[in-house]
């Protein structure tokens, strides 16, 4: 089967970024361009204002699903990211544009079991149990369908673009839940990011934004949240302000202006301070603050998922 417009395809690569362009790429884009990205070494790469560029929307992982819209014949595909909403852009997902090789046709046959998670900060796919790596740099909240039962501590999963099995570290991967999560729960996986560096459109451990850390931090939990922040506020229930508690949502927008920003809830609100878990764009970083006066000044609305 080839990639075809109008026909879903998924994501047979361990991170793939999304761009508004492909005219919008720059030279130090080339290794997350290449049929096997190297997202640590793109990052790498970037100096503090090309971490921040806009040409970058978002990025997709391991076994997500797109629809194609468009292949030309330089080797992009037009794309929409179904699981990832928003409504201001497109009604059924995050529009954009990728290297197709980064693609497979869709699979429709049945998993072996129940979806299983990323759960491991970062964890690597191998051609068996304990063997040579095939797969490296999944992150947490890839799904992967199981291909058998575990073995020695090993698990076999699916992978798109692959007739064989890969094989996973089985203490890296969870049951994906069913069930709403404990925000506590999904406040403790947002943690586990602290200090990874601010990239604009980023949706990893490697670099993240404000609106990706929440997204993801949901997404490893089952939760589908749209993908930037002011879709976010929309989709959540609002809380009233001094009744927030942790793992609810602090938005903030300027006057007049749209929503431009999120962070999670750490601490009940006292008189002295309002704490927050948040990818900062003027730090670079995942980091967990007080909110200083500049933040204060425009928080708009807690949210809860």
């Amino acid at each position: 089967m080839k990639l075809q417009p109008g026909r879903e395809a998924v994501v047979q690569v361990s991170v793939a970024t999304l761009w508004a362009d492909p005219g919008a790429v720059r030279p130090v884009d080339g290794p997350a361009l290449a049929a096997h990205p190297d997202i640590p070494a793109w990052i790498a790469g970037m100096d503090a204002d090309q971490r921040v560029g806009d040409c970058v929307l978002t990025q997709l992982l391991l076994g997500e699903r797109v629809l194609v819209t468009a292949l030309r014949p330089d080797g992009w595909a037009q794309v929409v990211a179904l699981g990832q909403p928003s409504a201001k852009l497109d009604p059924r997902g995050y529009p954009g544009w990728l290297p197709a090789a980064q693609l497979a046709p869709a699979d429709e046959a049945s998993p072996a079991g129940a979806p299983l998670v990323v759960d491991a900060t970062a964890t690597t796919l191998h051609t068996a149990p304990g063997g040579p790596a095939a797969l490296a740099g999944l992150v947490p909240g890839t799904r992967l369908d199981p291909a058998g039962p575990p073995t020695g501590g090993w698990q076999p999963v699916r992978v798109p673009g692959h007739p064989d099995p890969r094989w996973a570290p089985e203490a890296d991967l969870v049951g994906l839940p069913t069930g709403q999560p404990k925000p506590t729960e999904v406040l403790a996986l947002a943690e586990r990011l602290r200090d990874v560096v601010y990239i604009w459109g980023g949706l990893t451990g490697h670099g993240i934004d404000c609106s990706g850390l929440v997204h993801l931090a949901w997404r490893r939990f089952g939760v589908t949240l749209p993908r930037d922040a002011d879709d976010q506020a929309g989709a959540t229930t609002a809380v009233p302000l001094g009744e927030e508690r942790p793992g609810d949502l602090y938005f903030f927008a300027r006057p007049g202006r749209p929503i431009h920003h999120v962070g999670i809830v750490t601490a009940a609100p006292t008189a002295e301070e309002r704490r927050m878990l948040h990818a900062c764009y003027r730090q670079r970083r995942v980091l967990e603050e007080a909110l200083p006066p500049e933040r204060v000044a425009t928080l708009v609305a807690v949210r809860r998922v």
